[in-house]
C-alpha cells in the first residue's frame, strides 16, 4: 500500500517571497516567523522524511466545474504572478510531475462519481500558493502534483475530494506522499489604503478581532488534534471568509479520515498578519496509514 507519511497546513504568504532583508524591514527589525518556519520545518522534518510525491492542495487555484490534479511528466518556465508581480517575478521552477497518482485519483474518483479530473495540458496555469512552497520545501527530481479547489464545492465536496485523493494514494504499492494544504486562515485584506501600515507580522493587524478569535480557536483545535471540531463548525468559521473556503484545509483533512482524524499539529511559525489575513504553519505528524 502506499502511504501518507507527513502533511501541512502551511502558509504561501507573499511576503515569504521578499528578500529576507524586506522582510525584516517590512517586519520591524525582525524575521517572519513565516519565512523561518518553512526553513525549519525543511530541516527537521520534510528533509528526512522519507518522501517520493508530494501533493499540494493549492488555494489559489479555483476551478468551477470540477476538482483538477495535475498530470504533467514534468512542468518548468518562468512564474510571474498576476496578482503580485514586483513580489514574485521571473520565478524559474522545475517541477516533475506524477501521472500515475493523478490518474489513479482521477479513476478513482469516476468510480465514486466525484468530480475530479486529471490533466496534463502544458499550458495549465500554475499558482504561487504551490511555487512559494516549493521554493522553501522541493528538493531535485521529487514530484510536485497540484489539486485545484473547486469554488462550486461544499465542505461536504472537499472532505470527499480529500477522501479519494487518500484511497488512491493507499491503492499505489510503495507510494509515499507529503500532503501540503497551501493557504490562509481568515481572509480578508485591510483596505488599500492602509495596507502598508500593516504589514507586520503581529496579529494586531488581523481585521478584525472576531477573525482575529476564530483563527486562534482553530489553531487550538489542529493542535488539540480535534479535527472534529473544526469541520463541524465550518457554518460558523465561514462567516470570516477564510480562504478558499478553507478547501484547501478540508481536502487534506479528508484524505486523512475527516472527523476521525487525531493527528495533532505542531506549530512551525507564529501565528502572523498577512495585510488583515490570518496566517501559520502547522504540521502533522502521521502514524502508519496516514493517521486514518
Amino acid at each position: 500500500m502506499g502511504d501518507i507519511v507527513g502533511a501541512g497546513l502551511l502558509s504561501h504568504a507573499p511576503v515569504i517571497m521578499f528578500p529576507e532583508p524586506a522582510r525584516i524591514e517590512a517586519n520591524g527589525g525582525r524575521d517572519f516567523t513565516l519565512a523561518t518556519g518553512l526553513e525549519r520545518l525543511r530541516r527537521e522534518v520534510t528533509d528526512t522524511a522519507g518522501y517520493d510525491t508530494v501533493v499540494v492542495f493549492d488555494s489559489h487555484w479555483a476551478t468551477t466545474t470540477e476538482a483538477v490534479i495535475t498530470a504533467h511528466p514534468r512542468r518548468e518556465g518562468l512564474f510571474t504572478s498576476d496578482e503580485m508581480p514586483s513580489a514574485i517575478s521571473r520565478l524559474p521552477y522545475d517541477l516533475p510531475g506524477d501521472p500515475a497518482l493523478a490518474h489513479a485519483v482521477a479513476d478513482l474518483a469516476a468510480e465514486r462519481k466525484v468530480w475530479i479530473e486529471a490533466n496534463d495540458d502544458p499550458h495549465l496555469p500554475l499558482h504561487y500558493a504551490t511555487l512559494n512552497l516549493w521554493t522553501y520545501l522541493g528538493r531535485t527530481g521529487t514530484p510536485w502534483v497540484s489539486v485545484s479547489v473547486c469554488q462550486t464545492a461544499t465542505t461536504e465536496d472537499f472532505l470527499r475530494i480529500g477522501e479519494v485523493v487518500g484511497e488512491a494514494i493507499a491503492g499505489l504499492a510503495g507510494r509515499r506522499v507529503l500532503l501540503l494544504a497551501s493557504g490562509g486562515l481568515s481572509h480578508r485584506f485591510r483596505p488599500l489604503g492602509e495596507l502598508r501600515d500593516h504589514m507586520a507580522g503581529d496579529p494586531d493587524g488581523i481585521v478584525t478581532p472576531g477573525a482575529r478569535a476564530a483563527d486562534e480557536q482553530r489553531i487550538a483545535w489542529l493542535e488539540a488534534g480535534r479535527h472534529d471540531e473544526v469541520i463541524r463548525s465550518m457554518p460558523a468559521y465561514l462567516r470570516f471568509a477564510p480562504e478558499a473556503r478553507f478547501g484547501h484545509y478540508l481536502m487534506l483533512a479528508g484524505a486523512l479520515g475527516g472527523e476521525k482524524c487525531a493527528a495533532r499539529g505542531r506549530r512551525f511559525s507564529a501565528y502572523e498578519n498577512g495585510i488583515g489575513t490570518g496566517q501559520v504553519h502547522l504540521w502533522f505528524d502521521l502514524p502508519a496509514g496516514g493517521g486514518r
